[in-house]
């Protein structure tokens, strides 16, 4: 049987091979570097998809520490190298770009990349980026056609913000409101749940507008261990919710010490273990999933600590089909 050909996807940076550490031939030795191709006519269903969204310009506007367009390249570098427990095939499509502050058009050119990416059955991973990347993305899965068929999507956002500021120009702070408006033109309320909110980080306004919305919240200070059956239990209801998952990570969900190299270190933080724990669970549910991973700041990292976070979080959700080793 001959496989579907791709649709055509521009990009503004191609991609480039993936490299890391080679222990030799056999299944037993692949890393994520040997399964990743750069060619999207060799894909097929099922196969994961890479893109990256080079853009800081939404963190520059919300008045944060910029170098967050350097996160795919960190979060590429930090993946590569980690080992598979069992084959698995992916494909990197390269960046989209945000240059000379037109961020409205970069984040449309990400959603029209992802729409025939999730239609066609990859597994999406974006690559940022300040958090501005979750309106592209959001604009993809919107345009799909398990959604304009009727399919519930829900968006699960891992943060210390709500990210619901209504301001003159998008931000990193307005990806989640922005959703909002389109979701009522179509009929629906935005189907939008946060775990590991900080308090401190968010103004009352920043609250009530949560709650004109419906948001569903889970606070950091109750995700710690001891809280993993609350932490489950939220996380089931939200998958219940919907029929396509859009997961958005903020690594400033992490504690610093974990995280050090983001726009707004956090004080407290949701502990990695719980984050991963999390992240797993919904990618087990099976449900038609889009992740991006948001706020890398490699020029303020600390021994690579947060590229590696984040990307052990992405391997964990694209090899959440069995039981990983421990």
């Amino acid at each position: 049987m001959t496989a579907t050909r791709t649709p055509p996807l521009t990009v503004d940076v191609a991609p480039r091979p993936w490299t890391g550490r080679d222990d030799g031939p056999g299944t037993d030795n692949l890393r994520w570097h040997h399964v990743t191709g750069l060619d999207p006519d060799r894909a097929e269903p099922g196969d994961v998809a890479f893109v990256g969204f080079r853009s800081d310009e939404g963190v520059r506007r919300n008045k944060g520490r910029q170098g967050a367009a350097d996160g795919p390249r960190e979060l590429r570098a930090a993946l590569a190298p980690m080992a598979l427990p069992w084959p698995v095939r992916a494909l990197d499509l390269g960046d989209i770009e945000v240059a000379d502050g037109h961020l409205e058009e970069g984040q449309h050119r990400l959603g029209q990349v992802i729409t025939p990416l999730v239609d066609r059955g990859h597994p999406v991973v974006v690559l940022g980026g300040g958090h501005e990347v979750a309106y592209g993305s959001y604009i993809g899965l919107a345009g799909t056609r398990a959604v304009r068929e009727g399919g519930r999507l829900g968006v699960l956002n891992l943060d210390a913000h709500f990210d619901l500021r209504d301001d003159v120009q998008p931000s990193s702070g307005t990806p989640f409101l922005q959703m909002a408006h389109p979701e009522r033109q179509r009929g629906e309320e935005l189907n939008y749940w946060v775990l590991g909110v900080s308090q401190p980080s968010n103004t009352e306004r920043l609250f009530r507008t949560a709650d004109e919305l419906g948001v569903r919240y889970l606070p950091d200070t109750q995700c710690r261990m001891f809280d993993l059956p609350l932490v489950d239990g939220f996380v089931d209801a939200f998958l219940a919710s919907c029929d396509v998952v859009h997961l958005s990570i903020d690594l400033d969900v992490l504690p610093a010490g974990a995280a050090p190299g983001v726009s707004a270190p956090a004080a407290y933080g949701v502990q990695m273990e719980i984050i991963e724990h999390v992240c797993a669970r919904v990618a087990a549910a099976g449900a038609p999933l889009l992740v991006d991973v948001a706020e890398l700041n490699p020029g303020l990292d600390v021994d690579h600590r947060t590229a590696r976070a984040g990307a052990r979080l992405i391997h964990r959700i694209l090899t959440s089909g069995g039981t990983p080793r421990t």
